[in-house]
């Protein structure tokens, strides 16, 4: 029997709430609370489908012909999309986190970015997943192994549902500020401010299925630092809420997400809602990059609230 595709599988639980992670790119593979699960699930002999479900470190989306600067000096990243030449995802997609610490309900995972082909740091990167009373709660902890101030961002990437209910049909509510604008290599080119009543104007709750969206956002929590709310027409709630430093969402709503049989057939529409710490390119803008000390550690925290 193979290994999963994934690494081991690593199950958790409590009272009544359901976590399944992965120990490649620290995946989250499932969230049940009370039987309903809540994130796209995948089969263990495939890799995750568009990503679904992996961290991204030290930085999410994408950086433009992986380049960027550095103390004047250029830094060439691995091109890692190569049909839009750009570095995507970071630089721990395809490694094992180790397991640090387990218990019945929550465990952490650690890797290290050792300096390579455009990237001079030396970072450890640790997730912990938490199996919480209504849902789910991620910390992500960073620390400078290196001798140098280094900088990073980090995201996460699950594909949300409620259950069985079509995702069409899910209405998604969201205080975005901004859009970032793309050309068609889905880099940044510029912002524009979210207009009252417009076509991304989430603010109301409009339906996934009238929505195309393959975007990143800054967005305004509200309370509880809730980033996105998804709701369904029985009234079942699931709200994404992180730290201050979760700034930004990417949201993506493909047509062609692919399914095992036996969960909707074949492909269908699928909803990522992307919490992260900086927009696309943030390594050549700056914005919003975190930037850490030799020996220095930084913590935050999102997460998954669930009611029906």
């Amino acid at each position: 029997m193979h290994p999963p595709v994934t690494g081991t599988r690593h199950e958790l639980e409590n009272d009544g709430v359901r976590v399944a992670v992965g120990a490649v790119a620290g995946v989250l593979r499932s969230l049940e609370v009370d039987g309903i699960q809540l994130v796209e699930d995948f089969g263990d002999d495939v890799l995750p489908p568009f990503g679904a479900g992996i961290t991204l470190f030290p930085w999410p989306n994408r950086v433009r012909d992986g380049n960027w600067s550095l103390d004047g000096k250029t830094q060439q990243l691995d091109i890692t999309e190569p049909s839009k030449g750009n570095a995507s995802h970071g630089l721990l997609r395809n490694t094992e986190y180790a397991v640090l610490e387990k218990d019945g309900s929550s465990i952490e995972l650690g890797a290290t970015v050792f300096p390579q082909h455009g990237w001079p740091f030396t970072l450890r990167h640790c997730v912990k997943y938490r199996a919480i009373e209504d849902g789910l709660e991620v910390t992500h902890t960073v620390t400078n192994l290196g001798t140098r101030e280094a900088v990073f961002a980090l995201g996460a990437h699950p594909y949300f549902r409620i259950g069985e209910e079509p995702i069409a049909e899910l209405v998604v509510t969201s205080d975005l500020l901004e859009r970032v604008l793309l050309d068609d290599r889905l880099l940044p080119i510029g912002t524009e401010p979210i207009e009252p009543g417009g076509a991304f104007d989430l603010t109301r709750g409009r339906e996934v299925g009238q929505l195309d969206l393959n975007y990143a956002f800054r967005v305004r929590p509200s309370g509880d630092r809730v980033l996105l709310a998804l709701e369904s027409r029985t009234g079942a709630r699931l709200e994404v809420w992180g730290d201050e430093a979760f700034r930004h969402l990417q949201l993506y709503t493909p047509s062609d997400f692919p399914r095992p049989d036996g969960h909707h057939g074949g492909t269908g529409l699928a909803f990522a809602a992307e919490p992260m710490t900086a927009p696309p390119d943030a390594l050549n803008s700056g914005t919003d990059l975190i930037g850490i000390g030799s020996g220095e550690t930084w913590s935050a925290a999102w997460g998954v609230r669930f009611s029906s």
